[in-house]
């Protein structure tokens, strides 16, 4: 799928570039775009489990207001503010995470794309776009303000 689009256009492939290496950078990007929302995922993880910790003291708080101080103090001592894993609070796990993986990642993929295309984002779906759309109509136009 070779490009049809203007070489000052951001997304048009850059001279030389074949196919394979579209098609390969897309997929990579692809996977980008998941590891985005996995690290999405985390930040949610992280949140909601902070909203717990709280709730859970909010629990043990009543329980010891209803008169159960033994439940509500098993609480206090063994749920809130406990570690999610081995030493690690939730912001642990998220800062870990960004870097020793999500950070490496990013380098690597903005390497590939700087090496192979000129640094250009999302080659193949502007590819893929200008294939699939219908030239001339509305509401598929090439770019914003295309008309």
């Amino acid at each position: 799928m070779s490009s049809p689009l203007p070489d000052d256009d951001p997304w048009a492939r850059p001279e030389g570039v074949d196919d394979a290496t579209v098609q390969a950078c897309g997929t990579l990007g692809e996977g980008m775009e998941r590891l985005e929302r996995a690290r999405g995922h985390l930040y949610a993880f992280h949140q909601l489990m902070g909203r717990a910790d709280f709730l859970f003291g909010d629990a043990a708080d009543e329980l010891d207001d209803a008169g159960h101080t033994e439940l509500a103090e098993l609480i206090r001592t063994d749920l809130v503010g406990r570690n999610v894993l081995e030493g690690r609070w939730t912001f642990q796990v998220v800062e870990e995470f960004d870097d020793s993986y999500y950070r490496p990642v990013v380098g690597i993929e903005e390497r590939v794309r700087n090496e192979l295309l000129d640094g250009r984002r999302h080659v193949f779906e502007a590819e893929l776009k200008e294939a699939r759309r219908t030239h001339r109509h509305p509401r598929h136009e090439r770019r914003p303000g295309s008309g």
